[in-house]
């Protein structure tokens, strides 16, 4: 019995570890603005903690760019609580100018912001926005009574819930492209894995135990 309940906890705790770490998210071009792709170099890295989830994002330069502008398209959110950054040389405040994400028709649906669920980089933009990889902006959200962080992040698996980069200042050229969330960056670790082992484990002792 003793090994029963060690393998429960042992699952539980990964579980827990498995929901407090961060779950990372890339992004995909959506307007063909003649400039260089940059997706590969940007992520959002999606926390929670209580009724909130906060979102961080990062450009792994690379190619020159700065991420200016960030929309959310719907999902679990209640409002944005509070925007944080990595210091001298990023600044955001909310809503963003313009209102919803640039060349957002061409996502598929059309990415439409949710009200207010925007941020953008202070004058001068592109300085001011997330242009190396040492910078980072946070978005932090309320969430609608009763939703959680698998809420949030089941939102983002589904596409019920979307995040939208307008980034600038793009290579040589210095344009601009929008880009939208797209699949889980990183896979579990083996996480899922070894729960599933112990799982095993688990039945395999309690069939023992009633032979």
């Amino acid at each position: 019995m003793n090994k029963l309940l060690l393998t429960s906890a042992c699952v539980a705790g990964l579980i827990t570890c498995q929901m407090a770490n961060a779950v990372s998210y890339s992004f995909f071009k959506i307007t063909n603005n003649g400039n260089q792709d940059v997706s590969s170099q940007l992520s959002v890295e999606v926390t929670g903690a209580g009724s909130q989830a906060s979102f961080q994002f990062f450009n792994n330069v690379g190619i020159a760019s700065s991420i200016t502008d960030i929309y959310f398209d719907d999902g679990t959110l209640l409002g944005i609580a509070l925007i944080t950054t990595s210091g001298a040389g990023v600044a955001f405040n909310s809503p963003a100018n313009p209102s919803n994400l640039p060349g957002g028709n061409n996502a598929s649906p059309a990415f439409v912001t949710t009200q207010n669920f925007s941020a953008d980089s202070d004058p001068p933009v592109s300085q001011n926005g997330v242009n190396a990889a040492t910078e980072w902006v946070t978005i932090t959200f309320n969430l609608i009574n009763g939703k959680t962080i698998a809420d949030t992040l089941a939102a983002l698996d589904d596409g019920s819930l979307r995040i939208g980069l307008h980034v600038q200042a793009i290579g040589s050229k210095g344009g601009s492209d929008s880009y939208v969330n797209n699949g889980r960056n990183v896979p579990d670790g083996g996480v899922t894995a070894a729960m599933l082992g112990l799982g095993m484990l688990g039945l395999s002792f309690m069939s023992r135990r009633k032979a």
